[in-house]
């Protein structure tokens, strides 16, 4: 009976070898599972990084440019803004000029006239003076007159109202001017009316 008690039974020998041979592959196996995962978690958050960075990389190209654009449209709006302002400053006096040359020309017709008549006195001289100022005025706001007679004819500055056959002239050229042209800053107030010379025709 002692021998019997103090010996364990194959049985229960085997059944402990059997427990512990069952457990330890399933711990091996949870610990490498649970080591693999991390390892794939921090592979992986650098891609990410990058991918995001590039993506903001690109994005702030895009407002970058887009701010480069709308400060060259804003540049080139203000240019163009202080452009206008001058001109209209500059041209202002076109349309006060371009009423005041008839007055002119019927002065200067008036006083061609009364030469022509031999007429002489203060009063002729006063309306020489009215439409000598008259003409200073107009000068001093920018006020030309348009070079025409014995130049090429220039369909900007010039209109011609006839031709001409001359035998001594270059065909197109101006021979008499008919009314004087004014411009005001190189704009054309009104063109000269010419008489321009063509090709004589041969007996």
């Amino acid at each position: 009976m002692l021998a019997k008690e103090n010996n364990p039974t194959p049985e229960d020998g085997s059944q402990e070898e059997e427990r512990v041979s069952v457990e330890q592959p399933v711990t091996l196996a949870d610990d490498v599972e649970a080591s693999a995962v991390p390892e794939e978690a921090a592979a992986g958050a650098p891609q990410d990084d990058e991918n995001e960075l590039e993506t903001l990389r690109e994005e702030l190209a895009h407002s970058r440019d887009r701010a480069l654009r709308a400060q060259a449209d804003f540049d080139n709006y203000r240019k163009r803004a202080q452009r206008e302002i001058q001109d209209s400053q500059r041209y202002a006096a076109v349309n006060i000029a371009r009423d005041l040359l008839p007055v002119v020309d019927n002065m200067q017709r008036a006083l061609e006239a009364a030469q022509q008549a031999g007429e002489e006195g203060s009063l002729l001289q006063g309306v020489q003076m009215v439409a000598h100022q008259m003409q200073e005025v107009l000068a001093q706001h920018g006020l030309q007159q348009i070079e025409a007679e014995g130049r090429p004819f220039d369909p900007d500055l010039h209109e011609a109202v006839s031709q001409q056959p001359d035998a001594e002239a270059e065909p197109g050229t101006v021979l008499h001017v008919v009314q004087v042209g004014f411009q005001l800053g190189g704009r054309v107030v009104r063109p000269a009316k010419v008489i321009v010379a063509q090709a004589a025709e041969e007996n």
